[in-house]
């Protein structure tokens, strides 16, 4: 029950970091482009590589060290921040693993089939807001 307590947490920390930091970063650009969303994205893909390489067995984290890093800054703080944190470091981890053809399919398949379904998303959600209410 404590995981979860810890992800809770972290995932809340997360969030509101993504907030506040989108918001800073809008403030000193342009809204064409989402500089936001990819300083996020890369800064969240940054820390989960870290913390991933900080909590291996042969690395520096002690076990109990290793369970709250991955439970409260991976899986929390970073998901609630970002989840391109967690799709780098599953693609990473499968070149590490000299897994090409699932690293690269898992590229292409995440990012046509999340295009197409956030289209359809947004297409369903336009439907709706034509619909006369009761």
């Amino acid at each position: 029950m404590l995981a979860y307590l810890w992800v809770a947490l972290g995932g809340a920390l997360g969030s509101v970091a993504r907030f506040w930091i989108n918001g800073l970063v809008l403030e000193q650009t342009s809204a064409t482009f989402p500089w936001g969303t990819l300083v996020i994205n890369v800064t969240g893909s940054f820390v989960i590589g870290l913390i991933s390489a900080l909590a291996l067995p042969e690395g520096r984290l002690d076990p109990s060290s290793r369970v709250f890093a991955t439970q409260f800054l991976m899986i929390g703080v970073c998901g609630g921040y970002t989840t391109f944190s967690s799709f780098s470091l599953q693609t990473l981890n499968l070149l590490r693993d000299r897994e090409w053809l699932y690293a690269g399919g898992n590229v292409l398949l995440s990012v046509a089939l999340c295009m197409i379904a956030v289209w359809l998303g947004w297409l369903l959600g336009s439907t709706f807001n034509t619909l006369k209410g009761n």
